[in-house]
């Protein structure tokens, strides 16, 4: 992907998944001459997932932009060498990285916990970033949670991060009900981007109304190098699940979340997660699935990416019915005690309409509290202010019939 040619037109530099397809993701780094040869792969960065932002003037590096961690990267690989560097190190997430074709200056987008998107621009040489832009930092932004990196160890000992933002109006001697929120992918994570971005789940909105709100990068993540991005091959719902769980055991010890008081929520694969959960805990007292997929085997048939879940089964579900029935929560159904509020697009084709469909009517028949809110227009994800805008009050309505009772 991404082909480029060097400035002096001798090599052409591009990404790849290397010899085989890895449709779990993984792009590294590659050259080859123009007139052609054998490609060469450069230096890796640590997640594996590089993006070509453009080559040096004098053609002896590429730059490339990657995850790390909770934070993103910018990184100078050596076309002729084994080097590898990272330039920025900063905290936030930055976004839309250009470097002048000089190779003197980079410009790029950067967000924080605290501070929402703005443009900088720095000398390469010497990383010092100065705000250009001023479109959200003039806003009057009503008072922001406390929101703070924490780590915490699995069940088998592997390290596992998420972000932690406390309730708005904070008490330490008080108790509060938590919100478990679960990404997407599952090769997403949480970044230290601005908690007041609109979303799907309005960070800020929960915080203001009493919520401690975690987000979790489990296993399957990126940003974690490909190892740990490939962790959940075949044990989507196993051990993905023992690392969410043990970070709300985190929050727990910490004295912030009453155990009494929990919520889970999350989209797509985070909304699939939040099926699989409900079929093997009842901590929770309130759940919210959305555009989740509780069966795999009709997922596999419906969606416009079969092979990207083939790719994390292993194989087509004809070939091993059983793995896929071990990871699809709705053959665990008749497990769930938990309210489930189910929320879908009504044109999602990556996750089809039908996936939300099934959990509503398996809970409904079941006599397990239960709603399902149907998004005209949308696709895998609300795209018009109006919905977008709906989502979160939805879903906090649910919660509090539930837990503030």
């Amino acid at each position: 992907t991404d082909p480029i040619f060097t400035p002096d037109g001798k090599s052409i530099i591009f990404t790849s998944d290397g010899k085989k397809n890895e449709p779990i993701g993984l792009r590294d780094v590659y050259k080859i001459a123009s007139n052609g040869g054998k490609p060469k792969k450069l230096a890796e960065t640590p997640n594996r997932r590089s993006n070509i932002i453009n080559c040096s003037s004098n053609s002896n590096f590429v730059y490339v932009s990657d995850a790390n961690k909770t934070r993103s990267e910018v990184y100078r690989i050596g076309i002729n060498n084994d080097e590898i560097k990272p330039l920025l190190n900063l905290d936030g997430r930055i976004s839309s990285p250009k470097i002048s074709d000089d190779t003197k200056m980079i410009a790029f987008v950067k967000q924080e916990l605290t501070q929402p998107n703005e443009v900088y621009v720095s000398e390469l040489i010497k990383i010092s970033p100065k705000k250009v832009s001023n479109f959200n930092s003039g806003l009057d932004f009503p008072k922001l949670a406390k929101t703070e990196l924490i780590e915490w160890k699995s069940k088998d000992g592997l390290e596992i991060e998420g972000l932690l933002t406390y309730p708005t109006k904070y008490n330490k001697r008080k108790k509060y009900p938590l919100a478990l929120i679960i990404h997407g992918g599952p090769a997403g994570v949480f970044s230290q981007s601005f908690t007041g971005n609109p979303s799907i789940y309005i960070i800020e909105y929960f915080a203001s109304n009493g919520y401690a709100v975690l987000r979790a990068n489990p296993r399957g993540s990126t940003g974690y190098g490909k190892d740990f991005r490939f962790a959940n091959f075949k044990d989507w719902g196993f051990g993905d699940y023992e690392d969410i769980m043990s970070g709300v055991d985190k929050v727990i010890g910490m004295g912030i979340a009453d155990p009494e008081r929990l919520a889970v929520m999350g989209w797509s694969y985070g909304g699939y997660m939040t099926s699989f959960v409900v079929t093997r805990t009842e901590r929770f007292k309130a759940a919210s699935m959305g555009a989740g997929l509780p069966n795999l085997v009709s997922m596999t048939t419906t969606t416009d990416i079969p092979d990207y879940l083939v790719a994390h089964m292993g194989a087509e579900f004809w070939e091993d019915y059983e793995t896929y029935e071990k990871h699809s929560a709705i053959y665990r159904i008749n497990n769930v005690k938990t309210p489930t509020q189910v929320i879908h697009g009504a044109n999602d084709l990556r996750v089809p309409f039908t996936q939300g469909q099934e959990f509503y009517v398996a809970l409904k028949r079941k006599g397990v509290p239960t709603e399902m809110i149907v998004y005209p227009r949308t696709p895998h994800g609300p795209r018009e202010p109006k919905l977008l805008m709906d989502v979160s009050p939805r879903i906090l309505l649910w919660l509090d019939k539930f837990i503030k009772r």
